[in-house]
């Protein structure tokens, strides 16, 4: 019984707690309320940005990401590759050649040699054969001249291959893309 009745003590002071613990919650502030100087340091002059009237810091004036990446410069200049091969064909090394005179005629660019293959495969096997496949994108820039500080190599393997796909969209998965860096 006396078990009982000091449980029973327990149980009604802790809902006496909880019930002088809940109150109503305080109202927010609004940021005009909590601005430094009042409402008058929003309408302030604002800071000049340097950007034209009505443009936000997204819009780009160039090709390049924020990381100083295009993949649309020489995005004609894909060399594609057959089923678990990395050799590269005749018709793409005339897309090499344009890309070479490309880097020519900005010295300050590099290239990002980005491999990729299908889905078919093991991850591990596919981002070796994605190497491979840059690599010797690599080697025939290097002789055509280009040189080798221009040139780095990326192999994503299948990460972004369409899984499934019918024959078309595998044959564009199995590729090197050209990106196109700015020198640091």
């Amino acid at each position: 019984m006396k078990l009982a009745s000091s449980s029973l003590c327990l149980v009604l002071a802790s809902a006496a707690l909880v019930l002088a613990g809940c109150s109503k919650k305080p109202d927010r502030p609004t940021p005009l309320q909590t601005a430094p100087m009042g409402n008058s340091a929003l309408n302030s002059t604002p800071v000049d940005t340097g950007l034209a009237p009505g443009t936000d810091l997204t819009t780009r004036t160039d090709d390049f990401d924020p990381n100083g990446i295009s993949r649309t410069l020489l995005a004609a200049n894909t060399v594609y590759f057959d089923f678990d091969q990395s050799s590269i064909k005749a018709a793409d090394r005339e897309k090499l050649k344009a890309a070479k005179d490309a880097l020519d005629k900005n010295p300050t660019y590099r290239l990002v040699l980005e491999g990729h293959c299908d889905w078919r495969g093991t991850a591990e096997y596919n981002l070796s054969l994605g190497d491979r496949r840059a690599a010797a994108v690599k080697k025939y820039l290097l002789s055509l001249g280009v040189a080798a500080d221009k040139l780095e190599t990326l192999s994503k393997g299948s990460l972004e291959a369409a899984k499934n796909a019918d024959d078309a969209t595998m044959a564009k998965d199995r590729r090197v893309d050209l990106l196109v860096s700015k020198a640091k």
